[in-house]
């Protein structure tokens, strides 16, 4: 039995082809794999470039916050995609990554944990490994200047508290608030959290820069220490 020959996506009905849907009918009509599939232009002998596309995400659940986690090494186990083709995927989640981000409100005041956790939860999304955050607030409690303070593995990070509050007194800081993730999704803080959380806010007392709380952000949501009556 001879098997029909596939039909690959240049000779499909020119309202189908993801290029031409995204000229013709705008970004919105495309789905995810779709846009993907522009992305890698083209396929494999046995797949195009959107059946690819879908198997990509389906090894994902079809959760795009899961697909920004893949590294280069990841992508390129799937036959079709190369080292190029895999960068180019990375490089399209992270701007939408950062573009999320750049829409949160830099001035926006603090007033509960749930406004701290917008500041950054773009941060955080999707990454693999841990990192230590601090926002300093000036006295009407508005973020006056957010940093990284460190980045570590997928189980911990380590946070020196002396940077911290380098960065909190070249800002002129009124108070500061501190994050760090759990890649592992555990809202539950550790007994190291609660030690460093400690530390920092007796520092703090010390020399006249509050800790207003301590968050713990996974993909799910957040834990905070204040909230928690742990501060």
């Amino acid at each position: 039995m001879t098997t029909p020959n596939k039909i690959s996506i240049p000779d499909w009905d020119i309202a189908d082809r993801p290029r031409e849907k995204l000229i013709s009918k705008g970004r919105l009509s495309l789905s995810n794999s779709e846009l993907i599939a522009i992305l890698i232009g083209s396929g494999n002998r046995n797949e195009t470039a959107v059946e690819l596309s879908k198997r990509i995400l389906q090894s994902k659940s079809n959760n795009l916050n899961d697909l920004g986690k893949m590294s280069v090494a990841d992508f390129t186990k799937f036959k079709g995609i190369g080292e190029a083709k895999a960068v180019s995927i990375i490089a399209a989640l992270e701007l939408g990554r950062r573009r999320k981000e750049e829409e949160v409100p830099v001035l926006k005041p603090i007033t509960s944990s749930k406004d701290a956790y917008l500041q950054v939860f773009n941060v955080f999304e999707g990454l693999a490994h841990e990192e230590f955050w601090v926002l300093c607030l000036s006295r009407a409690n508005k973020v006056i200047f957010k940093t990284q303070i460190s980045k570590g593995g997928v189980s911990g990070t380590v946070a020196d508290i002396k940077i911290i509050f380098k960065n909190a007194i070249e800002q002129l800081s009124s108070a500061i608030i501190v994050i760090h993730n759990h890649p592992s999704g555990q809202l539950k803080p550790s007994q190291s959290d609660i030690l460093l959380t400690d530390k920092i806010k007796e520092t703090g007392k010390i020399m006249d820069i509050p800790l207003l709380d301590h968050l713990i952000v996974t993909d799910n949501g957040y834990f905070s220490f204040a909230d928690k009556g742990l501060l």
